[in-house]
């Protein structure tokens, strides 16, 4: 089978073997023509297996064949992702298809400065890629029309569930014409999803290429046990040993990312992050150097989970587990795509293995153990002073030797105990009482006394330590 046995016009497929395609996948093959007679479709696949092809195609079809109604600037079909760097690729992949058509795409997401989408809304654009927060925005300030929508598709529609862009949906499905064709697409199927698909699609044709949840066929997987203060030190081990050249790292925090990249550089490995603290042009950057191999690990969250499409990405690393099974298929889903070959590495410390068994549950089947390899550990200094204080390598402090004991009252800077109530003899000079004392010594050195706060009173009722030196005694001196 080839792309134009599909129905595909000749400009579209000179486009796609451009692009070294040939024989389209079953998630193309199973969807193109459902798209091109109009029906609305449920489609679910392995990631990497040509899901974006598999609406944009026959999407930019529909727009050459029809005939645009009302301002030329509004789009007639619509394209909704849960991230910028998904929205991104999408609309490269469009510009891509449709370089033989006269036609235009917009793409509209956070992060960057509004003025120069709305600019280019203002000029016009046949299709429109967005993430919901955006889109939202350009409508309440009446620079985006969506009347004229024709074709809507939910990409990757659990991921925006897991993101809690569920009330986004329905703000933005109300914004769209009744009639129109809706698409759904995703790498994983849930009851969540279906139940959504049935508020969206009307009489969907169904297409689930694969087994549910599944994993790419080629991706090869393994994982290692180790202690969570050693994961650094085996991960820098692993991609210096190995000689890879380039490896997707993925952490479960932005701080964590920030850390570990700053702990690979240290071990003199090029690394960068991207998380959604990062700005856009750093993320965008971030990517640049690692698909051209300047950096060769790049450390994300789950924001490039989705929607990173890197050519032959060799490696994947699971640097902690994702919380929801399901992220685990789209982590390592960045490699293998297209048909290649990949692997993917998970470290697993003790308190993981809750994690593992839902993923292991979720994939049907055991991921391998691989044997821990001997590993030096790093004497690289600390990204962040508070972290791993429990690590193997953190210099243990000596104790200083203590002195023989000696009377309190020839020690300098002690007070003589009053035999009676444990009250300094200072104070009791002064004739004051031990509350006194308390509370009148932080003004003596000079701090501010503070009053109690609404907080500070509920912490007292609670008899609870409330974090601010109170006790349920009252204050205390530090």
């Amino acid at each position: 089978m080839s792309f134009s046995t599909l129905g595909l016009l000749p400009e579209l497929v000179r486009a796609v073997e451009e692009k070294g395609y040939t024989t389209p996948t079953p998630i193309q093959a199973g969807t193109i023509p459902a798209i091109l007679t109009g029906r609305d479709v449920l489609a679910g696949a392995q990631t990497g297996t040509g899901k974006t092809a598999a609406f944009v195609l026959p999407i930019l079809q529909l727009l050459s064949q029809g005939v645009p109604g009302g301002p030329r600037s509004a789009p007639r079909a619509l394209v909704l992702t849960p991230t910028r760097e998904l929205a991104a690729q999408i609309a490269d992949n469009a510009a891509g298809y449709g370089r033989y058509l006269a036609l235009r795409t917009a793409v509209v997401y956070g992060g960057v400065g509004v003025n120069p989408q709305i600019d280019q809304l203002r000029r016009g654009c046949d299709l429109l890629i967005a993430t919901p927060g955006r889109l939202l925005d350009l409508s309440e300030q009446r620079v985006l029309d969506l009347s004229r929508i024709r074709c809507f598709v939910l990409d990757e529609a659990d991921r925006m569930l897991d993101m809690g862009f569920i009330h986004a949906i329905r703000r933005v499905l109300k914004l769209l014409p009744g009639e129109r064709q809706n698409m759904m697409f995703s790498a994983t199927y849930s009851q969540d999803i279906r139940a959504l698909a049935q508020r969206i699609l009307r009489d969907p044709v169904t297409v689930e290429v694969a087994s549910r949840n599944a994993t790419a066929e080629r991706v090869t997987q393994c994982l290692y046990r180790v202690p969570k203060e050693n994961k650094r030190h085996l991960l820098a081990h692993l991609i210096q040993d190995g000689n890879w050249q380039q490896v997707l790292v993925f952490t479960r925090t932005k701080h964590g990312a920030n850390r570990l990249a700053k702990q690979l550089e240290g071990a003199g490995i090029a690394t960068g992050a991207i998380h959604g603290n990062k700005s856009q042009n750093a993320r965008v950057r971030a990517l640049e150097d690692f698909k051209s191999v300047r950096i060769t690990a790049l450390v994300a969250t789950e924001v490039a989970a989705r929607g990173l499409d890197i050519k032959e990405l060799p490696h994947v690393v699971n640097y902690e587990l994702p919380n929801v099974p399901e992220d685990y298929v789209h982590r390592i889903g960045r490699t293998a795509r297209a048909g290649a070959s990949g692997s993917a590495v998970s470290l697993v410390a003790s308190d993981e293995e809750p994690l593992l068994r839902d993923i292991e549950r979720l994939l049907k089947r055991s991921i391998p153990v691989a044997p821990l390899p001997a590993f030096p550990i790093l004497n690289t200094p600390e990204a962040d002073p508070g972290a791993e204080r429990a690590g193997a390598d953190r210099a243990v402090p000596q104790r200083r030797p203590r002195s023989a004991p000696q009377d309190s009252r020839h020690r300098p800077g002690t007070r003589e105990r009053h035999p009676g109530n444990g009250q300094s003899t200072q104070a009791h000079r002064r004739g004051e009482s031990p509350a006194r004392q308390a509370t009148g010594g932080a003004r003596r050195s000079g701090e501010a006394h503070r009053p109690h706060s609404p907080q500070d009173r509920r912490g007292e009722r609670r008899g609870g330590h409330t974090g601010t030196g109170r006790t349920d005694s009252g204050w205390r001196r530090a």
